[in-house]
């Protein structure tokens, strides 16, 4: 069936969105963390934290409720400064955050504690919360903006924490639906499970559309548009914000091509292969069609083949 938008509100608001009460859960068990390791990382090494940041999905509000499909994640960002960007310190800092986390809690499992490439995580098994986090060294020059560190490639990436979160704040300040997409999209991404497709990427594509399109009139529409914005271009359109206007412009040779609002130099999904490119596509074009035959044939059910079981548009 066409859904309206009180329908896909209501999915959004009673099924998909994190409840204020488990955000007031995940804030105290991350402020927590923030304190103890704040305090370790005084007292046991020379480093100097000028501020912590709050980022991904938990602190844009599209993140999702936990479910065995849909992972609940933080993302801390430290920023440290008075460090130089050499490669001792790339190759320190997530050592030095994994050794000082199990310090910080002793009890804990060490399969509950990973370094990841960029970030150092732990996992908290009762609420299911893992927090990612992710040391940057400070840009003196421009302080919400910090160097931060690949592992594997020993790569340093200009990233903006707080320039991540104001974009998604000004997007749903122009289309108050902006989020609700998202949440949708992000759903159907760990429902279909398209390899190389993250959820940051879906954040961007959607505000690429509203920047061009204008804000959604009907949710149901714009979700179908945007699956139908990568099943037609097959990701093969370089994107691109206007917060990099009058910026220029840097070429990339990736096979998808999404630029960092925050970051004109840095191509957000430089990580997905061609293979991954061609499945995202195929798996938008299947949900696409599925769509088109929920909304025209007036069939409810169908809708949970993009969705999964828990999709409901009323008690």
């Amino acid at each position: 069936m066409s859904l309206t938008n009180s329908n896909l509100q209501y999915y959004d608001s009673n099924v998909l969105r994190l409840s204020a009460a488990k955000r007031t859960e995940y804030h105290g068990q991350v402020d927590n963390l923030i304190i103890e390791l704040r305090k370790h990382v005084i007292a046991q090494s020379d480093l100097k934290i000028t501020r912590v940041v709050k980022a991904g999905s938990f602190a844009k509000y599209t993140i999702l409720t936990k479910t065995t499909e849909d992972p609940i994640d933080v993302d801390v960002v430290f920023y440290i400064s008075g460090q130089s960007l050499d490669k001792a310190t790339s190759d320190s800092l997530n050592d030095l955050i994994h050794s000082l986390l199990l310090k910080i809690y002793p009890t804990k499992d060490v399969e509950d504690f990973e370094i990841q490439r960029r970030a150092a995580t732990v996992t908290f098994v009762k609420s299911g919360l893992s927090v990612d986090v992710v040391p940057v060294i400070q840009d003196e020059t421009n302080l919400d903006h910090g160097w931060q560190f690949d592992k594997d490639t020993k790569e340093k990436n200009l990233t903006c924490a707080p320039c991540h979160i104001q974009f998604v704040s000004d997007r749903k300040k122009t289309d108050k639906h902006y989020r609700t997409l998202v949440r949708m999209a992000k759903r159907w991404k760990n429902f279909a499970n398209p390899p190389g497709l993250k959820s940051f990427h879906i954040e961007l594509i959607l505000a690429y559309l509203l920047d061009r399109d204008g804000p959604a009139q009907s949710i149901e529409l714009r979700f179908r548009e945007f699956l139908g914005y990568i099943a037609q271009t097959k990701l093969g359109e370089r994107i691109d914000f206007p917060e990099n206007n009058g910026k220029t412009k840097k070429t990339f040779s990736d096979p998808v091509v999404i630029v960092d609002p925050a970051n004109h130099e840095n191509n957000v999904a430089s990580r997905i292969t061609e293979d991954e490119k061609v499945k995202i596509s195929l798996a938008a074009y299947d949900a696409w069609e599925t769509a088109h035959y929920a909304s025209t044939q007036q069939d409810e059910a169908t809708w949970k083949e993009i969705f999964g079981n828990r999709f409901k548009i009323r008690d």
